[in-house]
């Protein structure tokens, strides 16, 4: 099958690297890596996998995965760090084109392509599209449906699609490598919001970070409340980080969440101390949640629309309360004019 974004010439098209950080991914990797290499794209491609020290079976399907196909690699990662994964991942690749990809989400059959085009098309110096979640039971529907509102993630458009344009971030990214070498890779201090901070560094450095909802990776939801509230207690974390490091990177959609943690606990505080009034707040968000899960509920079963408020108050409460206790001292801040490492709480 051939579509107008991979009909070029094989010899014209740019060679491609594939890297992927792996950590614990028994579950979706095997599938993950297939929809890799049936792509259907002409020129020539390599997946190189990060794999890092496994409580399960990943370690055993990369290297199952490494023999069944000569395209595969993998590359050790002690730390078990995403950063540090994909700038191992990085250094053992050799294509002009690098395509991130994790190691639970699922390309659309012309990702690969389209992001090849796309990056033809606009000079870009990274592009991507949406992070299109995908449940498959009813917890997992209902955080799915809470990651694609607006009322779990705001306006961001690779959660909730949107048109073509420039954007500050994008999920994952199809990066020409030149850039990354400029960048240095990945920041290795950043566990959590590397993406965010690396398109950051290449928008201050003049590159162009492009988002398009032609390009669609399935995402694979956490299973349980608890992972998914460790999930966002650590976004949270981290981008207050991000904020440390690159003053008036900020906005008032990353504020959102911390400020519903104040009020929610302010307002349960002067309910039991004060005044009974005091509970208007946390019951007001409450009803906020609940009314916003109807329309993102919709065409899913009872069971997933029930627990889509669940959902929802999770990843707010979790992101807002990890961005409130992120530690000063929580990464290192390197200077862009000394490239000298202090730390960041000396800094701040």
């Amino acid at each position: 099958m051939t579509d107008s974004s991979s009909a070029t010439p094989r010899t014209e098209l740019p060679a491609v690297s594939v890297i992927m950080p792996v950590l614990n991914e028994e579950r979706h990797l095997r599938s993950s890596v297939r929809h890799i290499l049936e792509q259907e794209y002409d020129g020539e491609m390599e997946v190189v996998i990060a794999v890092g020290p496994s409580e399960d079976r990943t370690e055993e399907i990369a290297a199952e995965l490494v023999r069944e196909d000569p395209r595969v690699h993998t590359v050790p990662n002690p730390t078990g760090r995403t950063p540090a994964a994909l700038n191992a991942a990085i250094k053992a690749s050799r294509h002009p084109v690098v395509v991130r990809v994790d190691g639970h989400g699922m390309l659309s059959p012309n990702y690969i392509a389209t992001a090849v085009r796309l990056l033809e098309e606009t000079g870009a110096a990274n592009v991507g599209g949406i992070m299109h979640a995908e449940g498959e039971n009813d917890w997992e529907h209902a955080v799915a449906a809470a990651m694609t509102s607006r009322i779990g993630v705001g306006n961001a458009a690779f959660h909730t699609g949107g048109e073509s344009g420039e954007a500050e971030t994008v999920y994952l990214g199809v990066f020409r490598r030149d850039v990354l070498e400029q960048q240095d890779g990945y920041n290795e201090e950043f566990i959590r919001a590397q993406d965010w901070e690396l398109n950051y560094r290449i928008r201050e450095a003049g590159g162009r970070v492009w988002f398009s909802p032609e390009l669609r990776v399935s995402y694979r939801p956490r299973p349980s409340v608890r992972a998914l509230a460790k999930q966002y207690k650590n976004y949270g974390r981290w981008r207050h980080v991000v904020s440390r490091y690159h003053a008036g990177s900020i906005n008032l959609r990353y504020l959102a969440p911390p400020t519903a943690v104040c009020a929610v606990a302010a307002g349960a505080v002067a309910g039991v101390a004060v005044t009974p009034w005091g509970f208007v707040l946390p019951a007001g968000y409450l009803a906020a949640i609940t009314a916003g899960s109807l329309p993102a509920g919709k065409g899913l079963p009872l069971k997933a629309r029930a627990q889509i408020p669940v959902a929802l108050a999770t990843m707010h409460m979790s992101w807002g309360w990890g961005f409130l206790t992120s530690p000063k001292k929580l990464a290192r801040k390197v200077i862009a004019s000394r490239r000298e490492p202090v730390l960041a709480s000396d800094a701040s």
